[in-house]
């Protein structure tokens, strides 16, 4: 059975952050056959086209991560109807120098969790403008717009609700699902190409 890698990227630097939260419950979800591993943002500057001749440490760390996994994770709040600045910055620091886009074919997906009815629904819109551009091959379906009720993941990443808890299985199953969608289409560098089906 091929095992996938998804590095994860949390929107929000807060300590406290109920998204990382959710991707400590999505990393206790994951179906057999997928691995999570989190992708750190919070260390960048901020993002100059001056820096593409010769990056800083904490953005070529951030290169790294993402070539090293097979797919990325975004799990982000919505901070004023879009994606909070730490991340825009991590996009376009991994986006960066032209003609090295680190999430070019890479398969990705978003979620995110807050304690409003919308459950971070207009963010992640915006996102996937901006994952459209960045050329990455995007789950559309099933959309996960979690609204965060007092108690309903643990810092552990326990789901104290059950609905909640099959419904974020069901989400990580049907990801794994799109990736190996993906590389059956895009295969991976190195890996054995897929036999016709003709």
């Amino acid at each position: 059975m091929t095992t996938y890698t998804a590095g994860y990227m949390v929107g929000s630097l807060a300590k406290g952050s109920l998204n990382r939260k959710l991707s400590r419950a999505l990393t206790r979800l994951a179906p057999d056959g997928l691995e999570l591993r989190e992708i750190p943002i919070g260390e960048l500057p901020l993002y100059s086209y001056d820096y593409d001749a010769d990056y800083p440490p904490a953005a070529r760390a951030l290169k790294d991560a993402i070539a090293s996994v097979d797919a990325v994770l975004f799990v982000t709040p919505e901070y004023n109807r879009s994606i909070p600045g730490a991340l825009k910055n991590a996009i376009d620091w991994a986006s960066r120098p032209w003609g090295k886009n680190s999430f070019a074919r890479k398969p990705s997906g978003i979620i995110g969790t807050s304690p409003g009815k919308i459950g971070t629904a207009v963010a992640q819109q915006h996102l996937r403008s901006i994952l459209a551009f960045c050329n990455s091959p995007l789950m559309n379906l099933i959309e996960a717009y979690i609204e965060f009720t007092p108690g309903l993941i643990n810092d552990d990443g326990e789901v104290t609700n059950d609905s909640t808890q099959e419904f974020l299985a069901n989400y990580m199953k049907e990801y794994l699902g799109f990736i190996e969608r993906v590389y059956m289409a895009i295969p991976r560098a190195g890996a054995e190409p897929v036999p016709s089906l003709r």
